[in-house]
């Protein structure tokens, strides 16, 4: 076989890249729901023929984590896979993330050979669940959740779609020509990736392509091997807790994980088989979902430049328990909420772990679940002269991102599982597509964690309906358990979600289920932010200075919890840090 040398091993794994970025571009430009388009809930990936995770590009995290194990389920289950198939897969239970999460697969063939499988997967608006939610936190079971599950189904045939499947799906799902738009754009992508993969191999030719993709997976462990041993040894334990989940768990669901770090033989693994059972609700882990945000706080600590691949998660070993609500679930339980609660719990607490036992390593805690400013919002639309259903899941809120000991936290975090790689809505587009009107959406002053390195503020997100009613579904954490600092750094505020009436008064609204809002009725979100990294006192003053000015702080924090002083203090450039009120500040806390 015709080995690459190190510049065709570099221009094919960036050719590869661009590949499953064109793939993402065609989503997000032929997507007709606004989470597709605007949002960009959804990653592409490449996997091998024989089920290997091979390229990703800006995939989140917590879809292409684990791509390899749909492309496997689609093997077992069909013994006739052909050119110009295409299956759905949404089962959770076979290796997908939760059933909102519909992924188009793709076998590619050159000759032959199945050599690779594209994979386009997309959060859904709708699923048909029993309620219109793509999020059922009180579902008891998978039943009792409702959503249509594709175990890998054929849906194209000679390329052309399996008019059963189509029909399934537009009985049962809400708004089902905006689903089959949304369903066209995952076919094209990943249709797009198919051809793209063959002219691949007709210019470098089989032998060359399946020789770079073992030297590509050896490269890729080699630098996760590298980067495995230049950290200290260690195991640690680290715990967490989503917050109550009503009368149904009173008090939360706690996660723990165990890291366990082995220079000597450069492999890290992660135990959460000390994990309460599943839970008689829709917040449960799938497998896959599982291992790969424990995974994803492990990856937030290493070198970003290491390929995330197959071959680099040789070098990490994720151990599971049957029957846990962060293991392996038992049938029949939902895992309807898994790729954001429980799991950002499970992102926050592993990277938290890091950061309070290897010294530099690691960050704070921050952004965690999908409450208001992340509700999926359902109705009718009659701005056009007729009632028409609408419904789609809005993203205008942010949560603020964890610092850690180099970097502040990231304003437009967003979520944890996603590492901000989503996008945020536009309020302009929003409104035109659907009947909703944004009140109110700025950056939450004094939520941040402070630190040395502070965490990021959160936003203030206030929308309401322009139609006589509209239904928001959410899931809010961080209430009762906000993102934690690490190293001394504080913890940011908490999330609050409230309502304002027609009146102006607001109420606060539950923290998660259904908020029915009627004309003039507004549903807000104080969006937490993210934990400090450090002392406070450590941070540098002319930092302070402008984050004061950002008006991410106020002045009044700026003095009690940082000790910094001002002798001008109006909001102009000629803020001017008092050096000597500042030192004395300072001192009383032994902080220079």
């Amino acid at each position: 076989m015709t080995k690459p040398d190190t510049v065709q091993l570099a221009v094919i794994a960036n050719r590869l890249d661009s590949i499953v970025r064109e793939m993402e571009n065609t989503l997000l430009r032929s997507g007709r729901s606004a989470i597709l388009n605007m949002a960009r809930d959804f990653s592409c990936s490449i996997i091998t023929g024989d089920n290997r995770l091979l390229s990703t590009a800006e995939g989140l995290p917590v879809h292409v984590i684990g791509s390899e194990r749909l492309g496997a389920a689609m093997c077992d289950l069909h013994d006739d896979i052909a050119e110009g198939d295409a299956y759905l897969h949404n089962d959770p239970y076979l290796g997908n993330t939760h059933p909102a999460d519909h992924t188009i697969l793709v076998p590619v063939f050159v000759g032959d050979r199945h050599l690779f499988t594209t994979a386009a997967k997309a959060h859904q608006a709708d699923i048909g669940n029993s309620a219109p939610t793509t999020y059922m936190p009180y579902a008891r079971d998978v039943y009792e959740e409702g959503a249509l599950i594709f175990p890998a189904v054929r849906i194209q045939r000679d390329r052309k779609d399996v008019e059963d499947i189509i029909r399934m799906c537009r009985r049962r799902i809400r708004v089902p020509g905006q689903w089959y738009g949304d369903y066209l754009a995952m076919i094209g992508a990943a249709r797009i990736g198919e051809q793209r993969l063959k002219e691949l191999c007709d210019r470098f030719g089989v032998d060359m392509i399946t020789s770079f993709i073992e030297e590509w997976f050896d490269y890729s462990e080699r630098k996760m091997s590298a980067a495995i041993a230049g950290l200290e040894e260690g195991t640690a334990t680290g715990t967490g807790c989503h917050d109550p989940v009503g009368s149904v768990l009173p008090d939360g669901i706690p996660v723990r994980v165990t890291i366990s770090v082995k220079p000597a033989e450069q492999l890290i693994e992660l135990d959460l088989r000390d994990n309460i059972d599943c839970v008689d609700a829709g917040l449960n882990e799938s497998e896959t979902c599982a291992i790969n945000n424990v995974m994803t706080g492990v990856l937030n600590n290493l070198d970003p430049d290491i390929p995330r691949n197959a071959g680099s998660f040789r070098r990490m070993k994720v151990h599971l328990r049957d029957g846990s609500v962060v293991g392996v679930p038992t049938f029949p339980h939902s895992t309807s909420v898994a790729t954001t609660n429980v799991g950002e719990r499970l992102v926050m607490t592993t990277q938290k772990t890091f950061a309070d036992n290897w010294v530099g390593q690691g960050a704070a805690e921050g952004a965690c679940s999908i409450g208001p400013g992340f509700a999926v919002v359902s109705g009718t639309d009659s701005r056009r002269g007729t009632s028409t259903p609408f419904i789609n899941q809005i993203f205008l809120g942010s949560q603020g991102g964890p610092a850690n000991a180099d970097v502040d936290g990231w304003v437009t975090y967003g979520n944890a599982v996603t590492n901000g790689l989503m996008f945020r809505d536009s309020i302009e587009v929003d409104e035109q597509k659907y009947p909703i009107r944004v009140n109110e959406l700025r950056v939450r002053a004094d939520s941040e964690g402070a630190g040395r390195r502070r965490g990021a503020p959160g936003t203030v997100c206030v929308y309401g309906t322009k139609e006589e009613v509209m239904s928001a579904f959410y899931v809010t954490d961080g209430m009762v358990n906000p993102p934690r600092g690490a190293c001394g750094g504080g913890d940011a505020a908490p999330s609050i979600p409230y309502v304002v009436g027609a009146d102006g008064t607001e109420r606060p609204a539950p923290p998660i289920g259904n908020v029915q809002l009627t004309r003039g009725e507004l549903l807000g979100h104080r969006l937490s932010g993210g934990g400090g990294y450090g002392n406070p006192h450590e941070r540098e003053p002319e930092r302070v200075r402008e984050d004061v000015l950002a008006r991410f702080i106020s002045l009044e924090r700026a003095h009690d919890v940082y000790g910094v002083a001002f002798e001008k203090k109006e909001l102009t450039d000629e803020l001017t840090i008092d050096q000597e009120a500042t030192t004395a500040l300072r001192a009383r806390s032994g902080t220079k």
